[in-house]
């Protein structure tokens, strides 16, 4: 399932997270790239371990904490330290695979990973984010704040920045539900019994279902 969440950041965060990025200090993205992915990788990231990174990641890891459709459907368990990329002219990421396991001495499993757009759409030309899946390629391009979630099972890409800056966050999430599939499963029934909550109160039906959700859950959860 590849989600689409409107809005993840205020105008607020957003405006923060510029003003920090502007100042910020940025090295070559192949640092933080895999042994094949940095031979297709042409970006900027800012550097780590700063005081301005901790304090982006901070803005960016409250809103996702807060954000009830991520989740509810992605379920996190651990979620890797963000990334702060920027894309200039001629930049462009190719197409490459996430890293199925990462860290060092904590390693995490890359079930999910999340691109949050950081600049308008209209600001800069080029620079989507291609995610090649079994319907062919899908292209997205969306307002700043908004993000995409997507298995990292997908081959992707970033394409080439012809004008303006492209400025995005990324991370890669490990799920309590490994399985894609039963976290649609949970995410549907979940949707499904607020929905009726919302509509008749706490019926029967309601109960019934929160019990089905609850130990399907119980039953696929990787605690």
């Amino acid at each position: 399932m590849i989600l689409s969440i409107d809005n993840v950041l205020t105008a607020q965060e957003l405006e923060q997270i510029h003003v920090i990025l502007k100042t910020g200090e940025f090295v070559d993205g192949k640092l933080t790239a895999g042994t094949f992915a940095k031979t297709v990788k042409d970006n900027y990231q800012l550097k780590g371990n700063t005081d301005a990174a901790a304090e982006v990641k901070a803005v960016v890891n409250q809103a996702l904490k807060r954000n009830a459709l991520f989740q509810a459907a992605v379920r996190p368990k651990s979620i890797r330290p963000i990334l702060f990329s920027r894309y200039q002219p001629g930049m462009s990421y190719g197409l490459h695979t996430d890293n199925a396991l990462m860290g060092d001495e904590n390693l995490t499993r890359s079930d999910l990973s999340l691109t949050l757009f950081l600049s308008a759409p209209e600001s800069y030309s080029g620079g989507e984010l291609i995610i090649d899946t079994s319907l062919g390629e899908q292209s997205f391009k969306l307002n700043a704040g908004s993000m995409i979630v997507y298995p990292s099972t997908f081959l992707h890409c970033v394409s080439e920045v012809t004008e303006g800056i492209r400025l995005a966050a990324v991370t890669w999430v490990q799920s309590i539900v490994r399985d894609a599939d039963r976290r649609e499963i949970l995410f549907d029934l979940d949707t499904v019994r607020r929905a009726m909550f919302e509509k008749y109160g706490k019926t029967i039906e309601f109960d019934l279902l929160s019990k089905t959700h609850a130990n399907l859950l119980r039953k696929w959860a990787e605690v």
